[in-house]
């Protein structure tokens, strides 16, 4: 059927607006909107995009996004819904740090986040219950996570190097060892007439439109970041930003939570750009917010150049971080997408492929535990003496969550309250 512009431009930037939740919050809005109530896509279409996005860095709910649009207005269309699915969250993260720089100091601020920091751990953990049980189909998958979680937290292993060394692991063992990894999933019997009815000619491989599309996407990639380090020097703010946060955006593999040990590790060790709890304010801002949690390098960013404005007003110099980190994290999702997609979807379903894309997805377990390890001990053991306040916060959100499935935002938003309640009795006692 078709689709107007018109109708799918206000149709994506509803799903902007309402993409809260997460990828999985996010992904389920995206099926129920354009599978079931437009049906834009077919159901067997739409798992067929979501598969190949989930073998990309980066967001995949916005990639899902940027792919269905694609699919439906071609290039056009794949860059309004990835950027429609991005810019609200943007702009609020973007107003949320302009508050947080200015005025966390403040003590309604200090009590908000003393309640939201243990329920965002509550999430991390949450969510590695979750990916675990999805990826960790067999014994060898659960000793690759074991693996990952020992390099990343006990040997420092960089994120990039394990992501890498999980692909190269698993694509090796399904060729030799196929048996150690999940059974292929079965293909739906309609799958092929439903990838036809959408079949266009923009959809089929074509060596000319992939050089066009590196060539493009790449400078608007690349060229900002050569930029900025031939005119301000590799040692700037602004130059260390488009670098730092360009690499990260090639091993975002895993999405959000698994990137997070990784960001959070350079942006408060390497960088000094934020102390550790800041890491978890930034998540619990990009948490509460629509659009996709990697939003949180926003945060990142613009807390860097805010403190090292070098001559710039430190909010000019904020919003430029922002905007920048912004641009080198999402600049590549269009990329992969517009490049990748006529090819990758040739190879799906190849043992190869996805015996390197379970390793990985079990390692990303691995890293997500380090995750929860590391919040852990600056949140509930600061300063290595329990908080039984950040303790019991987070065991509550924790129950909440799992055992009686109380959706994520009303859970920060009573634990942010619990902290505003808890500080003002002991300042009124």
């Amino acid at each position: 059927m078709d689709v107007s512009w018109r109708e799918a431009l206000r149709t994506w930037a509803l799903i902007g607006c309402l993409g809260f939740g997460g990828p999985a919050g996010q992904i389920a809005l995206m099926h129920r909107i354009l599978v079931e109530e437009k049906r834009w896509i077919s159901e067997e279409r739409f798992l067929h995009a979501l598969n190949y996005c989930m073998l990309l860095p980066g967001p995949e709910a916005q990639q899902l996004a940027t792919y269905v649009g694609w699919l439906l207005h071609r290039t056009a269309g794949g860059l309004a819904a990835g950027i429609l699915f991005v810019l609200p969250g943007a702009l609020v993260v973007l107003g949320l740090s302009v508050v947080y720089a200015r005025y966390q100091s403040l003590p309604l601020v200090a009590a908000l986040f003393a309640g939201l920091k243990p329920a965002v751990l509550a999430v991390v953990v949450e969510a590695l219950l979750r990916i675990g049980r999805r990826a960790l189909r067999t014994r060898f998958l659960v000793v690759l996570a074991g693996l990952a979680f020992v390099a990343i937290f006990a040997l420092h292993v960089p994120f990039p190097a394990i992501v890498a060394g999980a692909g190269a692991v698993g694509f090796l063992v399904a060729r030799a060892r196929p048996v150690w990894l999940p059974a292929p999933r079965e293909t739906p019997a309609d799958e092929g007439a439903a990838d036809r009815a959408l079949a266009a000619p923009h959809t089929r491989p074509s060596r000319a439109r992939a050089l066009r599309v590196a060539l493009v996407f790449g400078a608007l990639w690349l060229v900002p970041v050569a930029g900025l380090h031939l005119w301000l020097g590799p040692d700037a703010v602004f130059s260390r930003i488009a670098l730092f946060f360009s690499q990260a955006a090639v091993v975002t593999f895993g999405g959000a939570y698994a990137v997070l040990a990784y960001l959070a590790q350079a942006a408060v060790t390497d960088f000094g750009w934020l102390q550790p709890g800041e890491m978890l304010d930034g998540l619990g801002l990009a948490e509460t917010t629509p659009g996709p949690l990697i939003l949180v390098t926003q945060f990142v960013g613009f807390l860097a150049a805010y403190r090292h404005a070098a001559g710039l007003d430190p909010l000019v110099a904020g919003v430029l971080g922002a905007v920048l980190t912004t641009w080198v994290t999402f600049v590549p999702c269009f990329l992969w997408i517009f490049l990748g997609a006529p090819y990758m979807e040739a190879l799906r379903g190849r043992r190869s492929l996805d015996g390197a894309l379970a390793a990985i997805t079990a390692a990303v377990v691995g890293v997500v535990l380090n995750l929860a390890v590391w919040f852990a001990l600056h949140v509930v053991f600061p300063a290595r003496t329990l908080d039984p306040f950040a303790f019991a916060v987070a065991a509550a959100a924790l129950v909440a969550m799992l055992r009686f499935h109380v959706p994520m935002l009303p859970t920060l938003a009573a634990s942010a309250g619990l902290g505003v309640i808890v500080r003002w009795i002991a300042a009124s006692s």
